[in-house]
């Protein structure tokens, strides 16, 4: 019988490792997942793991293979973004997945804590970790944000129902993921986490804050360049795909006034909503009520 058949109560008597798998992404940054990888291999859970090498030029996949781990390894033979956690989804066997990126790990026992929230709750498609980033563990300020979303309660759900999360600080429903389309083509990669949220809730799932289950991340320091912009462009694209036309419009009408004042990525990112807008066109598909009700009610409560 597959792990998502069985009862609730048979589940959460199935080691973490047979509910859930780490999902990781990588692309040209061989030592910084193999560091991931060293730091998987060290839980008490002992997850299976699956990497999608988007394309890497510096032998990432040998090197992954190489690893004592045992991760599997799939390449897809193109640079897929986001999509290749959609991807590694789809080749997952338990009922849940965990994401990482090349630069993020989770906690001893945070795993186990993730299944068993999930397995309580049938209707969790998203839980949200709580991130810690760097050597000295300084708690993300997303935290706080997801801590004081403004949702009300769910009496079926766990922690806080948020619509926004880090996506290598999430674990997810395999089948909810799958039944809201995983991550979207139009956007690519950057900011593609409030899209994923709207879409599992418009189908009924919930996605929740979860700070018992801990995300570990260490990014390199130093900026990325061009990810400000990527990042503007797909807040932008995210209201024309799901949100009404007047707030489409308006946040149309705020990327192009700053892109006449000269403010650092807004013209590119507006140039590249430009671009990609007759696909998310193609694909719009406005939230039901009550959701968008929700986005709003966040919306209202940005400082």
């Amino acid at each position: 019988m597959h792990p998502q058949a069985l009862p609730d109560a048979a589940r959460s008597r199935t080691p973490a490792a047979g509910r859930i798998t780490v999902a990781v992404i990588t692309r040209n940054r061989r030592a910084s997942v193999l560091r991931t990888l060293d730091r998987l291999a060290e839980l008490p859970e002992r997850p299976p793991v699956i990497v999608v090498d988007n394309d890497s030029a510096d032998a990432t996949a040998a090197a992954v293979r190489d690893h004592p781990v045992g991760a599997r390894v799939l390449t897809p033979g193109r640079n897929t973004g986001a999509l290749g956690r959609n991807l590694a989804v789809r080749h997952a066997t338990t009922p849940y997945v965990a994401f990482s990126d090349d630069d993020s790990w989770w906690a001893p026992g945070a795993l186990a804590t993730a299944a068993d929230v999930l397995d309580a709750h049938p209707r969790l498609g998203l839980l949200a970790a709580r991130t810690l980033v760097g050597p000295d563990a300084a708690e993300d300020p997303l935290n706080s944000v997801l801590a004081a979303s403004p949702l009300p309660p769910d009496p079926g759900l766990p922690g806080t129902p948020v619509l926004g999360f880090l996506a290598c600080a999430s674990v997810v429903r395999r089948r909810a993921f799958l039944d809201a389309g995983g991550y979207h083509p139009v956007l690519f990669f950057g900011g593609e986490e409030t899209l994923l949220a709207y879409d599992l809730a418009a189908r009924g799932w919930g996605v929740c804050y979860v700070p018992s289950v801990t995300a570990l991340h260490h990014p390199d320091p130093g900026e990325r360049p061009g990810r400000s912009a990527v990042q503007r462009r797909n807040e932008l694209l995210t209201a024309w795909l799901r949100r009404p036309a007047p707030v489409a419009l308006r946040d149309t009408a705020r990327l192009a006034a700053a892109a006449v004042r000269g403010e650092p990525a807004a013209g590119a990112a507006l140039r590249g909503a430009l671009a990609r807008l007759p696909a998310a066109l193609r694909h719009r598909a406005p939230l039901p009520d009550r959701v968008e009700q929700a986005a709003r009610l966040l919306e209202g409560n940005r400082p």
